[in-house]
C-alpha cells in the first residue's frame, strides 16, 4: 500500500531500494578507498625518510656525580674525535648547559651531529669507534638522551 502511495509498483520499488543500497555500499567503498589513501599519504610525508635538509641527531650526557672534571674532558675529546674517525659524520658541534630555565634534569652535556642520509646515521651508529666510545662512557655515564630530526631548509 505505501508504495501505490508513491506511485510505485511494489516489485519496481524493492528493485530501487536494492539499486540504492548497492549504489550507498560503492559510495562508502570509495569514501574508505580516499580516506585510507590520504593516511597512508600523510604517514609516508612524517615517516622519516625526507631528504631535504639535514638529518640531527642531538645527545645529551648526564653524568654520575662521581665522575671529575677529567674524566669527563676525555668523554669530550673522545666524542669530538669521532667525527675524525667517522666519514658519515658531516658536522659535529657541542657545548654545556646554560639554560637559565632549569628544566635540565641534571643533562649537562650537549653534542649534536649532522647526517647528509639516515644511511649515513645508521652507519654511524654501528661504527666499531662508535660502539668503543660507548664502552668508554659507561663508567661515568648516569643518562642519555638521543633524538633525531630532520630540518626543513
Amino acid at each position: 500500500m505505501r508504495f501505490y502511495i508513491l506511485g510505485l509498483h511494489p516489485g519496481r520499488a524493492a528493485a530501487k531500494l536494492r539499486a540504492a543500497k548497492t549504489i550507498m555500499k560503492i559510495l562508502s567503498l570509495l569514501l574508505a578507498l580516499v580516506v585510507g589513501v590520504s593516511f597512508s599519504a600523510v604517514a609516508a610525508s612524517d615517516s622519516g625518510k625526507k631528504t631535504k635538509g639535514k638529518l640531527h641527531h642531538v645527545v645529551a650526557f648526564k653524568f654520575k656525580p662521581t665522575a671529575t672534571k677529567e674524566q669527563i674532558k676525555q668523554v669530550v675529546d673522545a666524542f669530538k674525535d669521532l667525527k675524525k674517525k667517522i666519514k658519515e659524520v658531516h658536522t659535529l658541534k657541542w657545548g654545556t648547559n646554560v639554560s637559565p630555565e632549569k628544566h635540565d634534569k641534571g643533562f649537562t652535556h650537549v653534542f649534536l651531529l649532522t647526517f647528509q642520509t639516515e644511511q649515513d646515521r645508521d652507519a654511524y651508529l654501528v661504527h666499531p669507534d662508535h660502539k668503543a666510545f660507548g664502552e668508554k662512557l659507561k663508567p661515568i655515564l648516569d643518562d642519555v638522551l638521543a633524538i633525531d630530526f630532520w630540518s626543513e631548509k
